[in-house]
């Protein structure tokens, strides 16, 4: 059983829904971006979703376009990278954490050497945002060769063969998205088809998260009911790092209340929830 599957079956035995949330490796710079995912762990989050910078994000909207690039102009190298996921692996040993990246980070030097050294840094997950589906293959066939869970993305209009393969393929969890277009707490969420999530489970799929748009603990509620295993937010968490970037107590402070809010809305949804200022 991997670090996925005993998440689930734990969340499942507390009748609770997984938070993941999502930050881009080196924002604001490489220090404060460890104690940021410390926080976000000790705040409550079941798993971690970590975005490697790249120059051209393609599939994120401008708040994480723009952790993209305070990442960058603060010097974040590959080196760096991988050397915050190895001392998150060593002191989460049991903490899912997976990569959001995109293709061309994947093929420098080479797919099998990227795979390797996720694998060798104690990556769970690997997601290629910008892979679509009919090319995705030779990236599920690294992953898998490294022992890394191949994650995909579920469009909320897929059609029935395209379900079919991510249910086949995609390993850890499925990345469903609940609108189409770009990452970002600026548009609000849409709430995907039921019909669409009774697919995937048709199809034996492994656990739907929902992700785009998630900002809100009413959000987090909502892909609860509509058959989601959990959520996944990442604008409203880098808004909040863009907000206060420049005061680190401050900073960490906010993330802590807003990963506990969103974290609590996961457990019994009557419960009133703690309001969360950004």
């Amino acid at each position: 059983m991997n670090r996925y599957q005993r998440l689930f079956e734990q969340l499942h035995q507390r009748q609770q829904g997984a938070f993941i949330p999502f930050v881009t490796l080196g924002d604001p710079n490489p220090e404060l971006s460890l104690a940021i995912i410390d926080t976000l762990v000790q705040a409550g989050a079941d798993g971690l979703e970590l975005g490697l910078p790249f120059s051209d994000p393609v599939a994120d909207g401008p708040t994480i376009q723009a952790a993209n690039v305070r990442a960058l102009a603060a010097g974040t190298t590959r080196q760096q990278v991988f050397a915050i996921i190895r001392t998150i692996r060593q002191r989460y040993p049991e903490l899912p954490m997976g990569l959001l990246v995109y293709a061309n980070l994947t093929l420098n030097p080479s797919l099998g050497e990227f795979y390797q050294q996720c694998a060798e840094a104690g990556v769970d997950s690997v997601l290629v945002a910008d892979v679509p589906i009919r090319s995705a293959q030779p990236f599920i066939d690294a992953a898998k060769q490294h022992g890394i869970a191949p994650v995909l993305l579920a469009p909320p209009d897929a059609d029935q063969e395209t379900l079919q393969y991510i249910a086949a393929h995609s390993e850890g969890y499925v990345y469903l998205l609940s609108r189409v277009g770009v990452t970002g707490a600026e548009q609000e969420m849409a709430t995907p088809a039921a019909q669409t999530l009774t697919r995937l489970r048709e199809a034996a799929s492994t656990p739907p998260l929902l992700g785009f748009g998630i900002s809100t603990p009413a959000h987090v509620q909502a892909a609860l009911a509509a058959g989601a295993a959990g959520a996944i937010c990442g604008s409203a968490i880098v808004a909040i790092i863009a907000a206060y970037q420049h005061d680190p107590q401050q900073l960490l402070l906010r993330l802590s209340q807003f990963v506990q809010a969103m974290k609590q809305a996961t457990n019994n949804p009557a419960e009133p929830l703690p309001t969360t200022q950004i």
